[in-house]
């Protein structure tokens, strides 16, 4: 069977299981999106990942296990969402290390979330896109926003009566508190006004 190369399209807080976000996928070649529902703590880490520009203190668990592949010289070579059984997406992550190839079973937001820090492509097949697969119409005039954005909408923090320095110092201890939520609100703010 062919695999069919999916990219990340975005974030959003699932319409159809409280609590719960969904990530969607498109394929590269096609208009077809593939949504998956992923918990908090998972679409955050992929968000973070995503918008490169928010580091966290301490290593999320996504980017321990990046450090420890590097360290031990393994490399993510791609992943695979192979099976879609109950609404359940399953996945595998491809490694490489000594030239030796090894198949792990995962979680697909895992799995995506290592993709992003790899730099490895995300695949399926045409059966899993032809189960769950939809087309999603957007118009034009929608107004982008940042994956982050999207993911905390519902967080209300007003920053613009707040001078640029008092931002970047607000943006920092964000950081340091572990509050990316905040965070990337700020940084959004600070965005704005350059």
């Amino acid at each position: 069977m062919n695999l069919i190369e999916l990219h990340i399209n975005g974030i959003s807080y699932s319409q159809t299981e409280n609590g719960a976000y969904a990530l969607i996928l498109s394929e590269s070649e096609g208009e077809r999106k593939l949504p998956i529902v992923i918990g908090t703590n998972e679409a955050q880490s992929i968000a973070i990942a995503i918008e490169k520009e928010i580091k966290p203190p301490r290593p999320l668990t996504h980017d321990l296990f990046k450090n420890f592949c590097n360290i031990f010289d393994i490399k993510i070579k791609k992943v695979i969402i192979y099976k879609l059984e109950d609404g359940v997406f399953f996945s595998s992550v491809i490694c490489e290390r000594d030239g030796k190839e090894e198949i792990i079973d995962s979680r697909s937001s895992d799995a995506i979330a290592l993709a992003i820090r790899f730099e490895a492509p995300i695949y399926t097949y045409e059966k899993i896109l032809k189960k769950a697969g939809i087309i999603i119409k957007i118009e034009k005039n929608v107004e982008e926003k940042s994956l982050i954005n999207d993911l905390f909408e519902d967080k209300k923090i007003e920053f613009d009566k707040k001078s640029l320095e008092e931002l970047k110092e607000l943006l920092n201890s964000a950081i340091n508190n572990e509050d990316y939520e905040s965070a990337a609100k700020i940084r959004d703010e600070i965005s704005k006004r350059k």
